[in-house]
């Protein structure tokens, strides 16, 4: 993970193809810390909290980076959990960036 954790997103423009099901099987490896790829379409996972507190605070967390790597996930915040689903919607799958926006989310979850 701490290899695409020190990377940047890099914003999509469309006209590329999304990753074959090998390359986002390599990139999940890398990633590690238990997120999953649906459908080589997205990424996701869900973290647990003692709270809701605990949960929200995930979410202000991932939403400032998300913010600044100009790379929005979805996501869905409920007691004491909150689940992020990333995949870059300009071309409906995945990009590296997904991945990418994934390992800061984790590095920061913890």
């Amino acid at each position: 993970m701490g290899d695409l954790a020190m990377k940047n997103c890099v914003p999509c423009k469309g006209g590329v193809p999304p990753l074959n099901p090998e390359q986002s099987a390599e990139l999940l490896v890398r990633l590690g810390g238990g997120w999953d790829v649906v459908d080589n379409h997205h990424l996701t996972k869900t973290f647990t909290f003692p709270d809701f507190a605990k949960a929200l605070g995930l979410v202000n967390r991932a939403g400032a980076i998300a913010d600044a790597q100009g790379h929005h996930p979805d996501i869905y915040l409920a007691w004491g959990k909150a689940r992020f689903d990333i995949w870059t919607h300009k071309i409906d799958g995945l990009t590296e960036s997904d991945f990418i926006l994934a390992a800061k989310i984790e590095a920061v979850a913890g």
